[in-house]
């Protein structure tokens, strides 16, 4: 395997609770990250309790190579209480239309609860978008439609991001509400990033983080701003604004 360009940037926050940046170093994390690298090339799936199985609809990288482009992963060195060092493996977002493959670390709220809300007014809008072919353009029946849509869309994501619980490393757990701290509006997938994903499991299991690294893997993005292989810091847009919450209390864990 060909050298990942990049540095692992780590990741790093201000939290306005104590005043201060906290920060992760993402060099220690390098050799997992590419390990994980290498792991996708060899196997081309994701089921990393069975590297030796043929992919299957759920684990296959294969999207990441086609119109759906490819994704961020992230890898996060902890040490456990006893001492001993484990390794938790992430993804954006979801994998195959899944919030839940085993092996990684899952979202930052209930899967069962988030389709209980979603799926019905997800249907509902695919209806009204259906609705508004069947009008005219621009006419008053399909402006009323697609402010229907607008509005169902908005007042869903902000139901959405209630059910995110963001833990930091002193036992607190706030809301996304609470723990943003960017200045203007959540941006849609803010707490769907490989760094919160993998932070908010280690501290709801006790775990000390070490090192955090994150690379790009699949068909660059539409904009050409994440390239397949490459490593890269936390996003500034919906990461930084949570990370500084999230990593307080950190260093007095490092002792």
């Amino acid at each position: 395997m060909s050298a990942p360009k990049g540095r692992p940037g780590g990741c790093a926050g201000y939290c306005p609770r104590c005043g201060r940046e906290h920060g992760l170093d993402g060099e220690v994390a390098l050799p997992a990250a590419l390990a994980l690298m290498r792991f996708l090339d060899d196997n081309g799936h994701v089921d990393l309790a069975r590297p030796g199985n043929a992919p299957d609809d759920r684990t296959t990288i294969a999207p990441l190579f086609g119109p759906e482009r490819g994704k961020m992963f992230g890898v996060l060195l902890c040490r456990d209480v006893q001492g001993k060092r484990k390794i938790l493996y992430g993804f954006s977002g979801m994998f195959n239309d899944h919030w839940r493959v085993p092996g990684w670390v899952g979202p930052l709220f209930d899967v069962d609860t988030f389709h209980e809300l979603v799926d019905p007014v997800e249907r509902s809008i695919r209806e009204l978008g259906l609705r508004m072919k069947q009008e005219r353009q621009n006419g008053p029946a399909w402006v009323r439609l697609r402010t229907r849509r607008r509005n169902l869309s908005r007042h869903l994501m902000q139901r959405i991001f209630a059910l995110y619980r963001v833990p930091d490393f002193r036992g607190g757990r706030h809301t996304i509400f609470q723990a943003f701290t960017g200045k203007t509006g959540i941006p849609t997938g803010t707490g769907d990033c490989c760094a919160p994903k993998l932070l908010a499991h280690a501290a709801e299991h006790n775990l000390t983080p070490l090192s955090l690294a994150e690379f790009y893997y699949g068909r660059e993005n539409a904009s050409a701003t994440r390239v397949h292989k490459q490593l890269y810091p936390s996003c500034r847009e919906k990461c930084v604004p949570l990370l500084g919450t999230m990593l307080c209390g950190i260093e007095e864990m490092h002792g």
